[in-house]
């Protein structure tokens, strides 16, 4: 079983909360992300909505490299996504949460270990090594996994695949089975929702889990869309 992330002792506290959405492609990640912000702007709160790759203007060259440029190896692949997340915790996320704002990301490093690490065969430890370290230690404190059946994100898909979307069935099912056994071994900091039901009873249970880990809000904000 896959060694669940922990960051390293001297990560330095924040006083928001970072909430991260995972799951395979057509889970609905996006939809329930923008649900949360909603809902979380009506409590009074800061809400930074995000997404990996891409949620900074860098971070959307690294984006539009990996997933639509030309083929690069996995070692490459791994260091695109690690270097767009060193940039996002730095430039974005970290402030935010600093500030007490809320941040939710659509992906972040457990994507880089079921994807990279699991799927292109790098290895889970060594990619989960890279993600802690490009984002200093920094872990969501809830992390909501939306698990799809590949055959049914395939069907949701609109518009052209990327080169991620392009991998064959058997790949996006090891990937799949990879974020299930992160999330069997911190259940702890995970929510686990089966992405077939209907979005808002999705969402009713993603806000049942993530309105006791709020900070008190402050003044209504205008939350940030990346």
């Amino acid at each position: 079983m896959p060694r669940p992330p922990s960051p390293p002792a001297a990560a330095p506290p924040h006083r928001g909360c970072f909430v991260a959405l995972e799951g395979g492609d057509g889970a609905g990640k996006t939809t329930q992300r923008d649900l949360l912000g909603s809902w979380l702007r009506g409590l009074g709160h800061e809400v930074v909505l995000t997404r990996e790759p891409g949620g900074t203007p860098l971070g959307r060259v690294l984006r539009d490299a990996v997933l639509h440029g030309e083929d690069v190896d996995p070692r490459t692949e791994a260091l695109l996504y690690a270097t767009d997340r060193a940039h996002h915790v730095h430039s974005l996320v970290r402030p935010a949460l600093a500030r007490g704002a809320v941040v939710i990301t659509d992906r972040y490093l457990d994507s880089s270990v079921a994807y990279q690490g699991s799927g292109r065969g790098l290895g889970p430890a060594e990619i989960r090594d890279l993600s802690l370290w490009a984002a200093e230690g920094l872990v969501p404190d809830l992390t909501i996994l939306l698990d799809v059946d590949p055959a049914t994100g395939d069907a949701r898909r609109t518009g052209d695949p990327d080169r991620i979307e392009r991998e064959p069935t058997e790949f996006h099912r090891q990937v799949r089975h990879h974020f299930l056994d992160l999330a069997a071994a911190a259940p702890e900091r995970y929510l686990v929702l089966d992405a077939a039901l209907p979005r808002e009873q999705i969402h009713a249970a993603a806000r049942a889990r993530v309105a006791g880990l709020l900070p008190a809000p402050g003044p209504a904000l205008t939350g940030r869309q990346r």
